[in-house]
């Protein structure tokens, strides 16, 4: 075939954008304006090029009972916006830098919103790389500056995609890979969202720093990650106590994707101390399914659990709480209403394929306090209800429903209808009453 037709495919958008990688393009001398802002070359001989894309989003939100009857009434919801925009300079085979702008807006909300919703204008990643070869097959790569951090199933490091402000962190990371190693080691401080414009400066308040192993192709368990992650924090709340939190981890995670058996297996120990009290935490979770491919609609059947430690007495200088460091924020669903701290929750689910590009799924949670001794936070850490107004353990059940329809790369739509049922521990430490959300999601990415 002819190089000089256009040929070449963009390829798919990555949940990390920088990621992303469009020197393909550089053989399509027919591109069209699209290709050509994908891939914009610099140099006669195109290793040299830059690369623009963006994302835009708008979310609606109504809610009924928010915050189990806490929060002020809304009768008319509100709307949530987020405008990505990125450029990807590449200079050879070796230097590269990325930048990205985030501006997240928020309308409509009985209260003021937090800054993780209105966010006007912020220089969300900034970072260059160097990398380099050393022997075929192989590639060590330098990165340093703010930049996003995911590792994993997102249960500790998380980019905060659900959320209208996602999260990042001033760092240096140190980066090998080959065929079936990625080893990853950084030390970094996280970046707090602030409410005004280009105000999210270096923040030393709270650290972050690790390494993390993946291994592919492993008999037996197919894949598994490993992974050691310190965190430093001046000033932590928990329900027995506050102060200096320095906290470490260790875990390892199973895991496998392909069809039709999926499973995705963790645990992790904590250890460390809060203004003098020890810490020793942990936590295991487990997500199998299965896929009926030969079946109608193809369903997939799964259950998620997870098992997260509290504190079992408060004042005994020990702190028993887990710390999820940095999750995903809508860990539970869009609804994003409780945290992983001291839970235990069940959670089967259904999906089916409706068509190649609609998506339905429905699922059903059930969610315990690990300790009565201990509170219920939200997925920021926040403490929702202490353990004092109440000694029940049972926290409520969530059904969630969602519909995701997927017409091209570029566009996604998804509307979700979350039901929370409240139960014993809920009636007794607050109002108590059942939460209603129904929120609808437009995405546009290029």
């Amino acid at each position: 075939m002819a190089c000089g037709s256009s040929l070449a495919q963009s390829p798919s958008f990555k949940p990390l954008r920088y990621d992303e990688n469009y020197a393909n393009l550089g053989h399509d001398t027919a591109a069209d304006w699209y290709h050509q802002l994908k891939f914009t070359p610099l140099s006669h001989n195109k290793a040299n090029y830059i690369s623009i894309g963006g994302e835009v989003r708008y979310q609606y939100f109504r809610f009924r009972n928010q915050d189990w009857g806490e929060a002020p009434a809304d009768k008319d919801g509100f709307i949530l916006n987020r405008f990505l925009a990125h450029a990807d300079l590449h200079l050879g085979s070796h230097f590269r830098t990325f930048v990205q702008l985030q501006s997240s807006l928020a309308d409509g909300q009985a209260e003021t919103p937090s800054p993780v919703d209105q966010n006007p204008l912020e220089l969300h990643q900034a970072f260059m790389d160097y990398a380099f070869s050393t022997k075929p097959g192989t590639q060590l790569t330098f990165r340093f500056g703010r930049q996003e951090l995911s590792y994993g199933s997102q249960r500790l490091i998380a980019v905060r995609e659900a959320p209208n402000n996602r999260q990042a962190f001033d760092a240096a990371k140190l980066m090998y890979g080959n065929k079936r190693l990625k080893l990853d080691a950084f030390y970094s401080y996280y970046v707090p969202a602030r409410p005004g414009i280009f105000d999210d400066g270096v923040n030393s308040g709270t650290k972050l720093w690790g390494t993390y192993a993946v291994i592919n192709n492993i008999p037996l368990l197919q894949n598994i990650d490993l992974y050691y992650l310190g965190f430093r924090k001046k000033t932590a709340v928990f329900d027995d106590g506050k102060g200096l939190e320095t906290r470490h981890s260790v875990g390892a995670r199973v895991w496998k994707t392909t069809a039709p058996f999926q499973y995705d297996i963790e645990g992790l120990y904590q250890f460390g101390d809060l203004a003098g009290s020890v810490i020793r935490a942990w936590t295991a979770s487990a997500n199998v399914s299965y896929i009926f491919r030969q079946a109608a609609l193809q369903p997939k059947l799964g259950i998620k659990t997870e098992a997260i430690s509290g504190d079992k007495h408060p004042g005994d200088g020990r702190l028993n709480t887990f710390n999820p460091l940095f999750p995903k924020g809508a860990y539970f669903g869009l609804a994003a209403l409780i945290g992983p701290y001291n839970l235990l929750d069940i959670h089967p689910y259904l999906e089916l394929s409706l068509s190649k590009k609609l998506l339905l799924s429905t699922d059903y949670d059930l969610f315990w306090r690990m300790n009565r001794n201990d509170g219920l936070y939200a997925v920021n850490g926040r403490i929702l209800y202490p353990a004092k107004d109440g000694n029940a353990k049972k926290i409520g059940g969530q059904l969630g429903t969602e519909l995701n329809y997927t017409p091209n790369k570029y566009l996604s739509f998804r509307q979700e209808f979350t039901w929370f049922m409240a139960a014993d521990y809920l009636k007794q430490a607050g109002p108590g009453k059942n939460i209603f959300m129904a929120g609808t999601t437009a995405t546009l990415r290029f």
